[in-house]
């Protein structure tokens, strides 16, 4: 007999209202990421260094905003974190047409990040907040896939419209995405905002540490390896949205986006079996695998001569950057207590940003060296790192199962034994 925490509605209409929140607003960035570094090249004759810069400043302006959307989420203050952080990514993206030269138009990248990284926060924090615990694997999955989708469609029709119809047209398109994002977030965070306030009363009574005083909330020591690895795992993007356009006239390959069209139908297979198996087994059924199959992906794309290889290479890094980018996020969200998730959001969007960053500077310094070929070789190398990383602590802890917070451990459902000894223990201690 199912328990009512495995009966509640996981599809609900602010969850798809959400996905599609989340997905517009990650297309949108995506949509000018990718074509952006070919587009400053061919204008401004940018170096391989200043065109990373387009992506790394960026990068580090959200983190930034992010910092202060963590705290103003945990008091609330959703509605003026999604609604100002659309304003300046739309005023930053309109401001492209009148950038005449590369400091100009850093400075707007700058100045979208930061909007971007108000506005991106939030709706991760509502979609854990209303997902049912016992499904938050599965979830988060389906929330991440809006998020992995939009990072693999936005780059093919960013590319598409700066090569059909130039840059200004790709700018209006990606204003208009933003444009739309506002009506469809209203009702949502309508709703959200009456929910929030009779939040407080329903979790003082599990435990003191979430009564309604204004306590200040220490930083999670347990988000410190999830965020390292999806750090590792985001570098390996970064060396794709940067330059896969730039490899591609490298390696004589007709249509080079394209492979974020095969990478996006991987993630869009793998995602469901991947949300499932993390909550039946944890994450250590995900992320060892998948690590295999990113090296795998990029080494097979470092000898991509044709397009076939090149949706080959892509489908497979797709397999594995599908299961542990929504492995890594669900990790983190399960290991804070509900008031943190805003922070546990921010640490997952800032150490994927961080690596987004990390992999365009180091990975452009690579290519500027040698070539965009040995880059992608040298890529693999950070999922080597991953790999003996996780592996390491985990036998060093003598586990590799997620230590639940304990106001959801009555709730979790566990993979392993070790978990449910965990779980029991803490369900004893509190009767």
């Amino acid at each position: 007999m199912k328990d009512r925490s495995t009966q509640v509605k996981l599809w609900t209409t602010d969850f798809i209202l959400l996905m599609l929140c989340n997905f517009l607003l990650f297309l949108q960035l995506h949509m000018i990421v990718s074509p952006l570094p070919s587009y400053v090249q061919e204008r401004f004759h940018a170096n391989a260094f200043e065109v990373s810069l387009f992506t790394c400043l960026f990068a580090l302006s959200a983190i930034a905003a992010r910092l202060y959307s963590a705290k103003a989420l945990e008091k609330g203050l959703r509605n003026a974190m999604i609604y100002i952080g659309l304003s300046v990514a739309l005023l930053a993206t309109l401001g492209y047409y009148f950038a005449a030269g590369i400091a100009v138009l850093l400075l707007l990248r700058m100045i979208f990040g930061v909007g971007f990284g108000m506005s991106s926060t939030a709706f991760p924090t509502m979609a854990s907040d209303i997902i049912p615990v016992k499904r938050m694997g599965e979830g988060m999955g389906y929330f991440g896939l809006s998020t992995s989708l939009a990072m693999s469609m936005g780059p093919i029709i960013g590319v598409t419209l700066l090569q059909g119809s130039g840059f200004v047209t790709l700018m209006l398109c990606t204003a208009a995405v933003i444009v739309v994002i506002y009506p469809l977030s209203f009702s949502l965070t309508r709703k959200k905002a009456a929910r929030s306030q009779a939040a407080p009363q329903t979790s003082a009574g599990a435990t003191a540490n979430v009564s309604g005083t204004k306590e200040k909330i220490p930083f999670n020591r347990k988000l410190i390896l999830p965020s390292v690895l999806n750090c590792l795992l985001s570098i390996t993007y970064g060396g794709l949205v940067g330059f896969i356009v730039l490899y591609g006239k490298e390696a004589n390959l007709a249509n080079p986006a394209l492979f974020f069209l095969f990478n996006a139908l991987a993630v869009l297979l793998v995602r469901p079996f991947a949300g499932r198996l993390y909550d039946n087994k944890g994450p250590k059924a995900l992320l060892i695998p998948g690590a295999i199959f990113v090296a795998i992906g990029l080494i097979i794309l470092s000898f991509a001569t044709s397009m076939p290889i090149l949706f080959v290479a892509a489908f497979i890094y797709g397999i594995g950057y599908g299961s542990m980018q929504s492995s890594l996020q669900t990790w983190m969200i399960q290991i804070v207590a509900p008031t943190q998730r805003g922070m546990a959001n921010g640490m997952f969007l800032n150490t994927l940003d961080l690596g987004i960053a990390t992999g365009a500077l180091l990975l452009g310094a690579i290519a500027s060296m040698t070539s965009y070929t040995d880059m992608y070789r040298y890529s693999v190398i950070f999922m080597i790192v991953f790999l003996l990383i996780y592996l390491i602590q985990g036998k060093r802890s003598g586990t590799f199962a997620v230590s639940v917070h304990p106001l959801l451990a009555h709730t979790h459902i566990s993979g392993t034994d070790s978990d449910s000894k965990e779980s029991s223990s803490t369900s004893s201690a509190e009767k």
